[in-house]
């Protein structure tokens, strides 16, 4: 069964050299994170990066903040 990540991320040996990315684009989704990082907002990050769609982002955050939420309790 896919998990949530799976199915928001993805990783290949030929994209990228493997560097996850936004699922069906060549965007690192650590680009995202050091756009957050420096202070640029998600409008900043989809600007630059229009193959990405914000439910993509959003998703991904969720993702991230649930994970964050279960470790920590």
């Amino acid at each position: 069964m896919a998990t949530p990540t799976s199915s928001l991320i993805s990783s290949n040996p030929d994209v990228l050299g493997g560097t996850p990315v936004f699922r069906g684009t060549r965007v690192p989704v650590q680009t995202l994170i050091e756009y957050l990082e420096g202070g640029q907002t998600i409008d900043d990050f989809l600007e630059g990066f229009p193959t990405v769609t914000r439910e993509q982002v959003i998703a991904f955050l969720e993702e991230a903040k649930t994970r964050m939420l279960t470790v920590a309790s």
